[in-house]
């Protein structure tokens, strides 16, 4: 029983086996977590649309939730810029303005968002850590930063935007840099030195939060606002309570789509952080665990009247460097935040929003990887080119549509792999080991056998394209080729009825050609579904074999004996005419 609850919760057992020599370092790690959190959970929940201690309740319960059911030690989740961003573009039009009907709305998408998740974990589709390349992650990431960072030049300028999208308020900016509030951006340019100047004299010390605090203190003490220095105003502390909806069903079906791709690329950003960290750490971690974890902290947001939250690098970052061995980290720096959102939250209202467009600013620099992206061009030009389509994506059609645009190159790109794969023609080295035939030679042709792999599972849509390549390099094969075998292990991996069909095809043709077809690997599973195909095997069909060497062995054997056979047939071919001629001159001296 105890066993099965662990596997449920895997943080319970770490917590219940906890050992004393790791509290120091949790601890000390458990603090600084919590002095980065605070200011950037602030600032995304401005970013986002909602009051600052919506940021603070984002915190609390998913970290706790995620500190049970996760299985990363290491990982932080928490207000991530990508997520807000998201949230806030698909939000923002739908509530028009009403800031309840905002905030609930943002509670509604994050909801979804985790149900969203634990439909992906009951189904084990854990693999959709690895649905979105690389190359579009990148792309998609650094098009959300530059998105952000540009709709924070209001905050630091103290304008307003007019324009939704990126391309007209860049357009825009003459006119509106003209517009520059002088006392607001002074503000903005202190927090920037006071940052930056904590980095240099104490690098570990959270500079975020001594900036903040410092523009708070400026605020309070000089009474800035009498100079119109925007702050983001009363904080409303105590434990979150729970609202009904305001609003229309019919919006909720605006927020099915949205919320689905909030889930997968939420999903896949948090794999990469928590992947990395595992590996350093010496541990591995489960995919569909943490799409259950992900899921369920999401839920714990939204009931507790936060948005959505993924695995947050940076926090994760400071939970390392400082020595974090457990799940304790999260439990602690939750309890810290939960504290100073219930009954600290008066000094929070002097925060300049200025300040806060500046720590946002800061984490989406961090986003940023520009560079990455144009070195694909060098490493690989079709990565390159996914990156840019769907940089510019984000940044042209907005961010909702360039995720799912990221989210479809990504279904494309498998589709692409899988209908038109790689293929390798093998032979045989100097040691009798099975490889591909290359430019280095070191494996060579076997003399009448052609022995062919197909670097994908067969379906339906690439069945044609496999017999396609396989009589393209059949057709290159020099010499007479007696048997062509086909590498079964990566190519058959179910049942496909029209790829039997094919098969079909393909030993009608060869045996026209005095041909055998052989298929080696899964020897069990094609014997079964040949007989449900209703197709013939051995001699009358198909021959199946168990591996690629027993394949070649018996073929070797065969045209071993083959070739003992014809001599037998020329030695008595000649043992014939010998005696013939014995006879004519026999007949001759008669």
């Amino acid at each position: 029983m105890l066993s099965r609850l662990y596997e449920f919760m895997p943080g319970l057992n770490t917590l219940v086996n906890y050992e004393r020599k790791w509290f120091a370092d949790d601890m000390k790690a458990a603090l600084s977590v919590a002095a980065v959190a605070l200011p950037v959970a602030i600032a995304y929940a401005q970013l986002t649309g909602v009051n600052a201690a919506v940021g603070l309740y984002s915190c609390v319960l998913p970290m706790m939730v995620y500190a049970l059911f996760g299985t990363s030690k290491q990982l932080i989740v928490g207000p991530d810029a990508a997520t807000c961003a998201v949230i806030a573009a698909v939000v923002t039009p739908l509530a028009a303005g009403d800031s309840v009907k905002h905030w609930q709305l943002v509670m509604t998408m994050t909801a979804m968002t985790g149900f969203w998740c634990l439909i992906a974990s009951r189904f084990k589709l854990g693999v959709l850590a690895d649905f979105l390349s690389k190359p579009i992650l990148m792309g998609l990431l650094n098009g959300v930063a530059i998105t952000i960072i540009v709709g924070q030049f209001s905050k630091i300028f103290g304008f307003t935007f007019d324009e939704r999208y990126l391309l007209e308020r860049l357009g825009g900016a003459p006119t509106y840099l003209s517009k520059t509030h002088i006392p607001t951006l002074l503000m903005a340019i202190l927090t920037v030195g006071v940052y930056f100047g904590m980095k240099r004299l104490k690098p570990s010390w959270p500079a975020s939060m001594f900036a903040i605090a410092f523009g708070a203190i400026l605020v309070w003490v000089f009474n800035l606002e009498q100079f119109d220095v925007k702050t983001i105003g009363s904080v409303a502390g105590g434990l979150p309570l729970f609202q009904t909806p305001e609003f229309s069903v019919g919006i909720i079906r605006e927020l099915v789509m949205p919320a689905l791709n909030l889930a997968v690329v939420s999903f896949v950003s948090m794999m990469l952080t928590a992947r990395s960290f595992a590996a350093k750490n010496g541990y591995d971690i489960d995919a569909d665990k943490e799409f259950r974890a992900l899921g369920i902290a999401n839920i714990a947001s939204a009931l507790s009247q936060g948005f959505a939250v993924s695995g947050a690098d940076s926090r994760t970052a400071v939970n390392d460097a400082n020595g974090g061995k457990t799940q304790l980290v999260s439990i602690v720096a939750a309890a810290i935040i939960a504290v100073i959102a219930i009954f600290l939250t008066a000094p929070l209202e002097f925060i300049p929003s200025a300040a806060l467009g500046v720590v946002l600013v800061i984490a989406s620099v961090h986003l940023l990887d520009l560079k990455a992206v144009w070195q694909l061009r060098f490493r690989d030009r079709q990565a390159f080119y996914l990156a840019l389509t769907t940089l510019f994506a984000v940044l042209f059609i907005g961010v909702i549509p360039g995720i799912t645009l990221a989210v479809l190159l990504g279904l494309f790109q498998f589709i692409r792999t899988v209908m038109r794969p790689t293929d390798q023609v093998l032979g045989v080295d100097s040691k009798g080991i099975i490889r591909s035939l290359d430019s280095s030679d070191k494996a060579k042709p076997v003399a009448g056998i052609f022995i062919y792999r197909f670097n994908s599972p067969l379906t339906y849509f690439n069945s044609g394209y496999f017999k396609r390549r396989l009589f393209e390099q059949y057709a290159k094969q020099k010499g007479d080729i007696n048997c062509v075998i086909i590498d079964a292990v990566p190519c058959f991996t179910h049942l496909d009825l029209s790829v039997m069909a094919m098969l079909a095809d393909v030993d009608v043709i060869f045996k026209k050609r005095g041909i055998r077809l052989e298929l080696a690997g899964r020897k069990r599973q094609l014997l079964s579904w040949f007989e449900q195909a209703g197709m013939k095997s051995g001699d009358s069909g198909i021959y199946i074999r168990s591996d690629l060497y027993l394949a070649l062995k018996m073929n070797q054997s065969k045209q071993a004996a083959d070739d003992v056979l014809h001599m037998q047939d020329a030695e008595e071919t000649d043992q014939g005419k010998q005696e013939q001629k014995q006879q004519v001159l026999s007949h001759s001296q008669i």
